[in-house]
């Protein structure tokens, strides 16, 4: 079964995020080896919707049975965003394969995510 997820965030509520929380706020919802890959507030914010975006295609949210830190986000050789979960999660949700789009443009970011998962 395919299931989609999508997320939109305002570029400028990330940037007061930041102004507020620092790096200290983006551990909250990013791993040390995200937050080395993002190096904008437009790039900050499409992290935080993919993210957003799987928990949706997941149909559970981020709440218990998924934390931010389940989600991992990485980039391809060429930049393109890259998504995996934690071996425990991938098994929980069942998930055979994933893929995450992300764009940002006129102040916002969006992300759209496809999961492949087990009827």
């Amino acid at each position: 079964m395919l299931c989609v997820g999508v997320d939109i965030i305002s570029i400028e509520r990330i940037e007061k995020f930041y102004a507020k929380f620092e790096k200290q706020g983006l551990r909250r919802f990013l791993r040390e080896s995200e937050i080395a890959l993002v190096k904008t507030p437009q790039s900050i914010a499409g992290f935080w919707a993919a993210k957003e975006a799987c928990a949706k295609a997941l149909k559970c949210g981020i709440g218990k049975e998924l934390g931010f830190h389940d989600i991992l986000l990485s980039k391809s050789p060429k930049g393109a965003p890259l998504m995996q979960l934690t071996a425990e999660k991938l098994t929980y949700f069942k998930v055979e394969d994933l893929s995450v789009s992300i764009s940002h443009d006129i102040g916002f970011a969006i992300a759209v995510v496809a999961v492949s998962v087990q009827n």
